[in-house]
């Protein structure tokens, strides 16, 4: 069975101003292209399908543009199995999957030979059998993001920090003792384990958007035991510990600063009635590029930018800019960068000079827009709050309103 592993595409994500949209649609459509260039026969996404940040007529178009894009492959009879990640909108989701088991009712019990050609999403633990076009069949092991609700025997019991993370990894492991011993799982066919988490001895440039005390982190020797084992969190394509079939495929576009030097891809493997039947093959997608600028002279600085920032129009760009009172117009220079990074996302500026009083009222450090402003004072005070994340999403579309009215 030919399976295409990726995962946190976080479609309907945002960067700053920038509406990522047409990057991840892109990647999803080069995505498409390689199922249909090798044979695959199902796409396997490892959580983390959409973003947090989606407003739902933004989930609408991404669901919309998603259709249309694998309707070949499914009509086809190829397979789309996905989960949940800690990104995905819990409601949403679980809304979204009561509606594919109305057209598929034996997505609901475990262990069942379900049909191909259909798009299954796993919100909570559980396991499946699908059968490739020679006839053999692969058991689907989904373990979609560690909650509380989803894991624990109690959720509505207060925990603390440590405590639930200790609580989260039990149930886990619990969760999947007893799929590898319900009677409908079955030893003599090959397995394919996908979960959304965090292994120990995962590479970690940056955790997007999660603090690292909240990121559950597993042992390497807990999933080593299956034919493949597809992984979803870390968004930096890797192998854990030299192990070529424990694997995070990593995201399909870089998504913020922190993964500007990552090289994206999809994994495509072959499972045979014995496990792999080969090596793994890494599939490349054509990231935008991420850039962080800091212009101290704008006059020299600027005009070098121009020779130096490949693929200007395209690249997102983080810039500080430092200009002199008396001599340099602000808003010259602002809308010079507007013209040669049109997808500049944050700014900073910063007045230096005696000859007058900076133009924000204060010279003792660089001035953020208001975007940045609001949004790193929420990252900061919200860090561990429960609805952080809806908070923030909330505060971002007020934003994006005002930036739109004005």
């Amino acid at each position: 069975m030919k399976i295409l592993h990726t995962a946190d595409w976080h479609l309907g994500d945002r960067l700053g101003r920038i509406d990522r949209t047409a990057d991840l649609q892109r990647a999803v459509e080069r995505v498409a292209a390689y199922c249909a260039e090798h044979a695959v026969e199902v796409l396997l996404i490892a959580g983390d399908l959409f973003s947090e940040l989606s407003r739902p007529d933004g989930l609408r178009q991404s669901i919309e543009h998603f259709r249309r894009t694998f309707a070949g492959f499914l009509l086809g009879g190829g397979t789309v199995v996905a989960l949940t990640g800690n990104h995905d909108n819990e409601n949403f989701c679980q809304t979204f999957r009561h509606a594919l088991s109305l057209a598929a009712p034996a997505m609901d019990t475990d262990g069942t030979l379900v049909p191909n050609g259909r798009l299954y999403l796993a919100t909570d633990p559980g396991f499946f059998r699908l059968r490739d076009r020679a006839g053999q069949e692969v058991q689907f092991i989904l373990m979609p993001y560690p909650t509380v609700a989803r894991y624990l025997d109690d959720p509505g019991e207060r925990l603390g920090l440590d405590d639930k993370n200790r609580a989260l990894l039990a149930g886990f492991r619990r969760r999947l003792a007893a799929i590898l011993a319900s009677p409908d799982y079955r030893p003599d066919l090959p397995a394919v384990l996908s979960a959304h988490v965090h292994i120990q001895g995962a590479t970690l440039p940056n955790l997007f958007r999660i603090s690292a005390n909240e990121s559950v982190v597993f042992g390497e020797e807990e999933f080593a035991d299956f034919a493949y084992v597809a992984l979803g969190h870390i968004h930096k394509p890797q192998t854990i510990n030299g192990k070529t079939h424990v694997r995070y495929s990593g995201s399909i576009e870089r998504l913020d600063l922190g993964e500007r030097y990552d090289e994206k891809s999809v994994v495509v493997v072959d499972v045979g009635p014995r496990g792999l039947t080969g090596p793994p093959v890494e599939l490349p997608l054509d990231a935008t590029p991420i850039v962080e600028l800091d212009f101290h002279e704008p006059a020299e600085d600027i005009a070098r930018s121009r020779d130096t920032v490949p693929d200007r129009e395209r690249s997102l760009v983080r810039y500080q800019l430092t200009y002199k009172a008396g001599t340099d117009n602000l808003e010259l220079l602002l809308r010079e960068l507007d013209a040669l990074f049109p997808r500049w996302y944050d700014r900073v500026w910063r007045e230096v000079g005696d000859l007058g009083p900076a133009r924000n009222g204060d010279v003792s450090g660089p001035q953020k827009s208001f975007r940045s402003t609001v949004l790193d004072y929420l990252q900061q005070e919200l860090d561990d709050h429960t609805d952080g994340a809806a908070i923030t999403r909330l505060a971002e579309t007020l934003i994006d309103e005002e930036e739109e009215a004005g």
